[in-house]
């Protein structure tokens, strides 16, 4: 029923979605350092501001990354991406001296319900990334880019956005300033998850903080079971960033989160009609006679984003 690389499909009026993706063959690219934290905040944040996406939770390890935010279109949601993707391959690439493909393949997005069981626990499965990877026995104690200690506090991420052009035109060439004038601060700013958008700011911290125990809890209730213990940062601090892990866990996306048979019914059902409206356009567009006036080898001009229609009035 699915094509093989599935459509970006966001029903009208928007959704909730968690983005993921993976470095080249799982390479340490992303591993925390505090340049490369403070860059990668600058590039989030620079992103966020310009294409609007209301973020929820981020939590980066050294060789994927997980996004849970609000999009209104496919739209957004592919320029966002493309623009935060695409600046921090450059930025960590050029950090690690990184040469090639830097992305294992395209963004992956999954679509989130507006169930509140389903929204909580997309949030708490991203909190708990580098707790259930045995790397530390806390979200708290991960030391690269996490959204879980700005969502407790309140707080909003600070980096920078290193403007290349100035740098490469002359502005590198005051080297006493500090910082240098080719530097542009940006922040990541993270809004509750939807279904708690109406509650006051020190219940959401409440709730959030009761993930983070729950989290510990679980994690200490495993490596007491197992009588293991987390790698630790100072471990994870010394990775290589070109190395790659002996064994990477490989899992197919689903198409949607859901708590319940009748909301994943729902969705999928949206997006199947989705894909079958899609293929039918397409195939006509491809047998259109407005395509035979193009010259043999010839790239066609590309068609416009379709943007989703208003409701009357």
């Amino acid at each position: 029923m699915y094509m093989g690389r599935r459509l970006r499909f966001i029903p009208s009026g928007g959704c909730l979605v968690e983005v993921t993706n993976r470095t080249i063959q799982g390479r340490f690219l992303l591993r925390p350092s505090a340049e490369l934290n403070r860059l990668l905040i600058g590039v989030l944040g620079r992103a966020q501001r310009r294409y609007g996406v209301r973020l929820h939770a981020c939590q980066v390890l050294s060789n994927h990354y997980h996004l849970l935010l609000t999009v209104e279109s496919a739209q957004q949601l592919a320029r966002f991406v493309g623009y935060f993707q695409g600046n921090l391959a450059k930025e960590a690439g050029r950090l690690h001296q990184w040469r090639g493909p830097f992305w294992h393949r395209r963004y992956q997005h999954v679509i989130v319900s507006d169930e509140e069981a389903a929204q909580i626990a997309r949030l708490r499965y991203i909190m708990s990334n580098s707790c259930k990877e045995n790397l530390v026995s806390s979200p708290l104690e991960w030391p690269g880019v996490s959204s879980t200690r700005p969502l407790l506090l309140g707080e909003r991420l600070e980096g920078i956005w290193v403007d290349r052009t100035k740098k490469r035109l002359g502005g590198g060439t005051v080297a006493s300033q500090d910082p240098p004038p080719y530097w542009e601060r940006e922040y990541v700013v993270f809004e509750p998850i939807p279904c708690w958008r109406r509650l006051k700011s020190t219940v959401v911290r409440k709730r959030i903080a009761e993930l983070v125990s729950d989290i510990e809890a679980e994690v200490d209730a495993q490596h007491r079971a197992q009588g293991s213990r987390p790698s630790g940062v100072p471990k994870v601090l010394r990775q290589d960033p070109h190395d790659k892990p002996l064994k990477s866990k490989w899992s197919p996306a689903p198409l949607v989160h859901c708590a319940s048979r009748e909301a994943r019914d729902l969705l999928c059902e949206a997006y199947s009609s989705f894909v079958e409206a899609f293929r039918d356009t397409a195939t006509r567009l491809r047998s259109a006679s407005l395509l035979d006036n193009f010259p043999d080898g010839a790239f066609p001009p590309r068609i416009p984003y379709q943007q989703h229609a208003r409701a009357p009035g």
